[in-house]
């Protein structure tokens, strides 16, 4: 990824953020309890670097953040950023003021800190309205963008901001996830390996198009791992596949070869004949899948030896796992490839909803190198896009 932004660490060097006003677009999006309490709160504490950088340099700063998908104009109160304020007020050990109707003005002094409310509530917001995203560069002298999970977006509050603030800036927890990216897709140490797995081709062909050009091994899992099947003439009997992709599985495969790269398939597999928490687990070799079957998993020799070719690499980037590892009988694959991730040498990135909470089964968090929270942004990566909140600092820095 290139990394040609102002970072924030390079703004407060100068010193230039003392005395100043700095907003700060943060992900606290995080999820909730139906009490309306916070259940997990890794963003909250993430978001934190940034704003204790922006503080100890003098600033008075003003940090917002989406949460939920609230009606603009229309915010509820299940919508606020009203916990979120307490929980960053419980970790700092001093209150934090939730300010609401703040696009007019916001009264904030030099070493405060006060959080603006919901920024999706405020009319003009998603469509990237010109009007409010002046009115918000003019709250600031600095605008920070620290949310990675919101940079696939050209929102006010993530890209029109940028376009008019005084001095527009990468933060902390953004820098960082240019920094991975860039050392994992754009000079990666070889051999590069892409583990993709999911349940459907369609949602990730873009991506497994783009790693196509990029990667030595690209292994698969999933129900996407049974429509390569399908196009390398394996049997897969009654398990989830998109027929009608075959032909560009099959093209990825082509791609891949020409490369001298590879797409490897199973040579043996988890089956079940109904999916099922209490369904007897049957592995058998991938050519003896029988028309009933279901495929739920990698075998173990297909493990071993993925495991082995992960441990062999010199990069890694992982997106989603190679069975249904929510149930005990068909995780082992799954759990082979994050331990194997974990334990290898080679520099490894892992994103995506369902690959954290493997991360998170399994325990293997340290021996990730990096572990991206950016959901849609990091899938917009992987498949060669551009994304315009980090174009826009780009453009600004180029000027």
């Amino acid at each position: 990824m290139n990394d040609t932004v102002l970072r924030f660490s390079d703004v407060v060097q100068t010193g230039f953020p003392a005395g100043k006003r700095v907003f700060i677009r943060s992900d606290l999006n995080v999820p909730l309890h139906p009490d309306g309490s916070i259940a997990e709160d890794t963003r909250i504490r993430a978001s934190l670097d940034g704003v204790r950088m922006a503080l100890a340099a003098g600033a008075a700063v003003m940090v917002t953040s989406h949460l939920g998908r609230p009606e603009e104009g229309a915010l509820q109160p299940r919508e606020s950023l009203a916990p979120v304020a307490r929980r960053m007020g419980e970790l700092r050990g001093r209150e934090v003021p939730l300010v609401r109707d703040w696009v007019d003005g916001v009264a904030v002094q030099p070493g405060q800190l006060v959080l603006l409310e919901n920024c999706r509530g405020n009319a003009g917001e998603k469509k990237n309205s010109e009007a409010l995203a002046r009115r918000m560069a003019g709250l600031c002298e600095v605008f920070v963008h620290d949310a990675f999970g919101t940079a696939h977006r050209a929102e006010a509050s993530t890209h029109g901001i940028a376009r008019f603030a005084p001095i527009a800036c990468a933060g902390p927890l953004l820098a960082a996830e240019m920094d991975a990216l860039g050392r994992a897709l754009a000079q990666p140490k070889r051999p590069l390996a892409a583990v993709v797995g999911g349940s459907k081709v369609s949602t990730k062909l873009a991506i497994l198009k783009s790693l196509a050009g990029k990667v030595d091994r690209l292994i698969v899992g999933g129900g996407i791992a049974n429509t390569f099947m399908l196009a390398a003439g394996l049997p897969i009997g009654g398990s989830l596949a998109e027929p009608a992709l075959v032909d560009e599985a099959r093209a990825v495969m082509d791609a891949m070869r020409r490369r001298g790269a590879e797409v490897p398939m199973p040579s043996d597999v988890v089956t079940a004949k109904r999916l099922a928490a209490g369904a007897p687990a049957v592995v058998k070799p991938a050519t003896s899948v029988e028309p009933d079957d279901l495929i739920l998993d990698i075998g173990p020799a297909t493990a071993q030896r993925h495991a082995q070719q992960l441990l062999d690499a010199g990069s890694v980037v992982w997106n989603g796992p190679v069975g249904v590892f929510e149930l005990e009988a068909f995780g082992a694959g799954t759990e082979a490839i994050a331990r194997a991730i974990a334990r290898s040498p080679a520099f490894s990135i892992a994103g995506g909803g369902d690959t954290l909470a493997a991360i998170a089964k399994y325990g293997v968090a340290r021996g990730i190198d990096y572990i991206s929270t950016g959901g849609g942004a990091f899938l917009e990566v992987l498949e060669g896009r551009t994304l315009p909140a980090i174009e826009v600092l780009q453009q600004r820095a180029a000027h």
